[in-house]
C-alpha cells in the first residue's frame, strides 16, 4: 500500500515566495493554479491581487490579470526560487500619505530655486541645449512606475555637466532608455556581470541600466551618469582602445567641472583607470555595437514589432523636437527684445 511521492490530492505542495527578504511558504493542493497561489498571497499576506508581480526564473515576471489563470502550480513553480513584488493595502495608504508631504516639500523647495538667480545663458546656448541632446526620452512601460523612471532620465538628460559635454562634443543622441534589470545579466564561477549600458549605432539608441535586480529601487546616480559619460564616448570609438579611453575620461572630467550644482568642483587632478573585473560597479558594456532595430522593452532584437525604432523614426522624431525647441527659444527671444525696445 505504501504510496510514493504525492500520491494523493489531499497531499499539499510547498511553494516558496521571497518577499522583502523574508521566505514565505504556501501549501497548495496539487491541482492549485496559479490564480489560486494569488488569492492566497492576497488572504495570507494582505497584497491585492493587483499589486502582485511574480519574479520566476525562465519564465520571467507574471501579474494579474494572467495569460493563463489555469496554469498548474504543480509542475511549474515547485521548488523555484519566487520573488514576489508588491505592496500591501496598509503600506500604500501610509506610501499615499508620505508622498503628500514629499510633493508638499519639493513643491517649496522648487519655489525657492525660482527664485535664485540663474547662470547667465546666451540665445547661442540655448539653440545647443536644444541641438545636442537627447531627443527623446522613454522608459519601459512594462515595469513598476515608468514615471520614476522618465524622471531619472530627464535628471541626466538636464544635468548641468551632462549638457556642457554635450555641446563640446555636439553629441546628439536619438533615444535614452532604460535597460531591463534581467538583461544583459551573466552567472559565472566567478560571480554575476551586469552591463550597466548600451550605445547602438553611435548615439542612435543609449540604454542605461536604472533600476536594481529586485526592479523596486534604483542605482547610484553618480555612478549611472558615469556609465552615460562612458556610453557617450561610443559616439566616436566602438572599441576600448586608448583613443576610446582618453575620451571617455575626457568626457567624465569636463561633466564633473560642468556641473554648477554642485559647486563647479573640478577633479582636474583625479586619477582615471580603465575598468577590468565583473563588479557591477565598473562592468559599462562590451562596446559599441551596429545594427538590428531597437524595440522597446526588447533588448537587442534584431527584428522590429510593436514598438520598435527604426533609424529613420528616431532621426525624424529628433529634428521635429530640434525644430519645436528652436522655435520656442526665438519666440521667447522676441518677446525679450520687444519687451526692452518698449521700455
Amino acid at each position: 500500500m505504501g504510496d510514493q511521492g504525492r500520491s494523493s490530492t489531499s497531499d499539499a505542495i510547498p511553494i516558496t515566495l521571497s518577499h522583502h527578504g523574508k521566505q514565505h511558504v504556501f501549501q497548495l493542493q496539487p491541482e492549485a493554479t496559479i490564480k489560486d497561489l494569488s488569492n492566497k498571497i492576497q488572504d495570507e499576506l494582505s497584497i491585492p491581487t493587483a499589486n502582485q508581480k511574480l519574479l520566476i526564473p525562465k519564465l520571467g515576471l507574471l501579474k494579474a490579470p494572467f495569460p493563463d489563470p489555469d496554469f498548474p502550480v504543480a509542475d511549474n513553480l515547485e521548488n523555484k526560487k519566487i520573488t514576489l513584488m508588491g505592496t500591501s493595502s496598509a503600506d500604500i495608504e501610509s506610501l499615499h500619505s508620505a508622498s503628500k508631504a514629499a510633493s508638499a516639500r519639493d513643491e517649496h523647495l522648487a519655489a525657492a530655486r525660482r527664485n535664485q538667480p540663474k547662470p547667465y545663458t546666451t540665445r547661442r546656448a540655448q539653440q545647443d541645449d536644444a541641438k545636442y541632446t537627447f531627443m527623446a526620452l522613454r522608459p519601459l512601460p512594462h515595469l513598476p512606475r515608468p514615471e520614476r523612471s522618465l524622471a531619472f532620465l530627464e535628471r541626466l538628460r538636464d544635468d548641468p555637466g551632462i549638457r556642457a559635454a554635450m555641446r563640446a562634443h555636439r553629441f546628439s543622441v536619438g533615444l535614452l532608455t532604460e535597460m531591463d534589470p534581467l538583461a544583459h545579466t551573466e552567472e559565472t564561477h566567478e560571480g554575476t556581470t551586469r552591463i550597466l549600458g548600451l550605445n547602438r549605432n553611435r548615439g542612435e539608441v543609449i540604454e542605461l541600466r536604472l533600476r536594481t535586480d529586485a526592479y523596486d529601487g534604483y542605482r547610484n546616480y553618480k555612478i549611472i551618469r558615469k556609465t552615460l559619460c562612458h556610453e557617450l564616448a561610443h559616439n566616436v570609438h566602438s572599441p576600448h582602445d586608448r583613443n576610446f579611453w582618453d575620451l571617455c575620461h575626457q568626457i567624465e572630467r569636463e561633466v564633473d567641472r560642468g556641473d554648477w550644482k554642485s559647486g563647479g568642483r573640478s577633479v582636474g587632478d583625479a586619477e582615471y583607470y580603465e575598468p577590468v573585473g565583473s563588479s557591477e560597479e565598473v562592468a559599462y558594456d562590451h562596446g559599441g555595437w551596429t545594427g538590428g532595430e531597437f524595440v522597446l522593452g526588447g533588448g537587442n532584437g534584431s527584428s522590429a514589432g510593436d514598438g520598435a525604432l527604426s533609424r529613420r523614426e528616431v532621426m525624424a522624431k529628433a529634428a521635429e523636437e530640434r525644430i519645436k525647441k528652436l522655435a520656442d527659444a526665438q519666440r521667447k527671444q522676441n518677446e525679450s527684445d520687444r519687451d526692452s525696445s518698449s521700455t
